[in-house]
């Protein structure tokens, strides 16, 4: 069945769009990610039925390992999909975190590999590889983490890398799933060979499907089958008037000049993705409505103005949004990874309206 994630604001939440990442400067911040609030929305997405909750990681936000394993005491039986750059540690010492983290937790563990698509980010961790070079890094790095893992010492010699014995003190029950998402050539690859589930930015359908169609034959090539998913947001109301008038006091916060100086940190990231999403608004022209972001029926793009990473949100009745999930489903996407702002009521929104039609759609089982 298709399974539904929800989104830890780990770098602060707002009633207005929260911008950052990705070059973008922060903003709009007006509720601080302490630990009570992000386990409000923990808790909040637990009840609603969600599988898991994404953190993202960054210099922008608080770090994902810590914070979720504090909150994987606040709720029972919640996922946590951790962001991590694999730059930033050793490919064993990642190994022996999750394989850690996964016992502690007792196999809520699923990770999310970030190979980075900003030079500046990069410099701050202090690693300097061009955007390809990161790529084939990740791709070392993910066979030692699974060599870790496989529960017999693993000799590794690379270019990036050169390990002897690499192994954990007992091996992950159930071995963490690893999310991924990357549009470049360099990245396929890397999916193809070592990742459960790719992700995808929110695009138009036919984008979306042939994103798909091209990992799946580079998947098929290496004798592996993935499965797919999608990252967006979500403004989902009673009524698909009440939605849109949400839409546009979302976009009427937005200062003319915000959102210039965001777009031109955006146009410094290496990553496609980012291209690829800022190419879905790069006609708006200020002062008019949401509807004018509209790209696709029920797909705005109105996010990526000021938020790097996933710009687009689905906008209607929690039937219109149902009912785009779904034809997303019939391309062959089977997790959504969600968020909204501010992320405690929009969960709401989403969790009580939107998640009795997929019910009614066949997409999903009650969790309840």
């Amino acid at each position: 069945m298709t399974k539904f994630h929800w989104f830890l604001p780990t770098s602060g939440d707002g009633r207005n769009l929260v911008g950052g990442g990705h070059g973008a400067a922060r903003r709009g911040v007006q509720r601080p990610p302490d630990i009570e609030y992000l386990a409000q929305i923990a808790r909040s997405a637990e009840q609603l039925g969600f599988e898991g909750v994404l953190t993202p990681t960054g210099t922008q936000c608080e770090d994902a390992w810590l914070t979720t394993a504090a909150l994987t005491r606040e709720t029972e039986r919640l996922k946590f999909l951790v962001a991590f750059r694999p730059g930033a540690l050793s490919p064993t010492l990642a190994a022996q975190m999750a394989a850690t983290y996964q016992r502690l937790s007792r196999g809520r563990l699923l990770l999310n590999i970030v190979t980075g698509g900003e030079r500046t980010e990069q410099a701050r961790f202090g690693d300097h590889l061009s955007h390809d070079e990161r790529y084939a890094r990740t791709d070392e790095f993910l066979s030692i983490v699974r060599g870790a893992w496989s529960g017999e010492p693993y000799d590794f010699k690379g270019d990036h890398y050169q390990v002897e014995g690499a192994t954990v003190s007992a091996a992950p029950d159930p071995i963490p799933e690893l999310y991924f998402g990357g549009s470049s050539p360099a990245a396929g690859p890397v999916a193809a060979r070592h990742v459960n589930v790719y992700l995808t930015w929110g695009e138009p359908p036919q984008q979306v499907k042939q994103k798909i169609e091209w990992i799946r034959g580079l998947a098929e090539e290496q004798g592996r089958r993935l499965r797919f998913g999608i990252r967006l947001h979500v403004v989902t109301r009673d009524t698909a008037k009440e939605a849109w008038v949400a839409a546009d006091r979302l976009l009427d916060d937005l200062d003319p000049a915000e959102i210039a100086a965001a777009q031109e940190g955006l146009a410094r990231s290496e990553s496609v993705g980012q291209k690829r999403m800022r190419a879905l608004h790069e006609d708006f022209r200020t002062g008019g409505s949401a509807h004018d972001l509209e790209i696709y029926p029920n797909l705005w793009a109105g996010v990526g103005l000021v938020r790097g990473g996933a710009g687009t949100a689905l906008v209607g009745s929690h039937g219109q949004v149902a009912e785009r999930i779904a034809e997303y489903a019939s391309l062959g996407i089977e997790e959504f990874v969600l968020s909204g702002y501010p992320h405690l009521e929009e969960a709401y929104w989403f969790g009580e309206g939107v998640l009795p039609e997929l019910n009614r759609l066949g997409l999903r089982e009650d969790a309840a």
